[in-house]
């Protein structure tokens, strides 16, 4: 178990119970997120250790590792899937200015963006630690995805980009990871990072049954003040921000479900119209955010 005396970002002792959440999605065990007063991070507490934090993933109903068609959730995943693929792709042409280049997927799953990013052309690896997962991306896409602990052994700046799609919330220690990312980046290259935003309109509105809190999985909840601090701690430097707009429908009917409620597809649709919508003013307060990021050139 990891418990946390101080902040994980910014080392303040000023940390506390924001609430205690549970694991809906699998083990339906209770563990506590918790805040700092200092600079406002939240982060999942007494959590897992990397070693025995697999078991919370062993689910075939967990889609971006099995690509499941079960449940009314993960059919609206899979509807809308193609055009996410689509969204993601035309971003990093016009994020690197590039037609084709070199693009390094962490977290590549069942390699559907890999596969799409290989059909345009790119030349395309992808990082997974799932076996099942990886095996399947391979024989479908033909792509080369590795495991986790081969990435130290990728030559130093081989990529034009490198993508993390809701993956960075994952990682026992993201600032390690972080160092090993600007090692494989060009200078002057991107990185587009996409991650659940804990100042949502639909965080806010859920409270403790948001979907995306996703504990013990998500193991830090970042927003975009923080990720701004944890950019200048790691050394990238943070350019746009965007809103990825279709998540919220997947979170919010999730979220119903979880809270209970009666009809939860219907309901959570029909919420994440008005979430969206406000997020489109507002794309700091969206469901998810894509923060584009540079190495520095020298």
């Amino acid at each position: 178990m990891v418990h946390h005396t101080v902040c994980p970002l910014c080392s303040s002792e000023k940390i506390g119970l924001l609430f205690s959440c549970y694991d809906f999605f699998l083990s339906k065990k209770e563990f506590p997120v918790f805040k700092c007063a200092g600079c406002g991070f939240a982060f999942t507490q007494d959590y897992p250790e990397e070693s025995e934090i697999g078991s919370f993933y062993e689910s075939n109903d967990y889609i971006s590792h099995s690509d499941t068609s079960k449940g009314l959730s993960n059919k609206l995943y899979r509807v809308v899937r193609n055009t996410m693929l689509r969204r993601k792709r035309n971003l990093i042409c016009s994020t690197t200015g590039l037609k084709t280049g070199t693009i390094l997927d962490i977290g590549s799953g069942t390699g559907y963006f890999a596969g799409t990013m290989k059909e345009a052309g790119w030349e395309v690896k992808g990082i997974e630690i799932s076996e099942k997962a990886r095996n399947y991306a391979i024989s479908h896409f033909g792509v080369d995805i590795l495991s986790p602990d081969k990435i130290s052994g990728i030559e130093s700046e081989s990529f034009d980009c490198i993508t993390l799609w809701h993956v960075l919330e994952h990682f026992h220690d993201p600032f390690s990871y972080v160092s090993e990312i600007i090692r494989l980046l060009k200078p002057g290259a991107s990185c587009v990072l996409a991650l659940p935003n804990c100042s949502s309109y639909d965080a806010e509105y859920y409270s403790h049954f948001w979907a995306a809190w996703d504990v013990p999985r998500h193991l830090w909840h970042f927003n975009p003040a923080t990720f701004r601090l944890f950019c200048e701690k790691s050394g990238l430097d943070l350019g746009k921000l965007k809103n990825l707009p279709i998540d919220v429908y997947y979170i919010s009917q999730l979220s119903e479900k979880y809270k209970g409620s009666h009809l939860p597809f219907l309901r959570g649709i029909s919420k994440a119209f008005i979430f969206a919508f406000l997020s489109a003013l507002y794309p700091e307060r969206s469901s998810s955010v894509i923060y584009i990021l540079h190495k520095p050139r020298s």
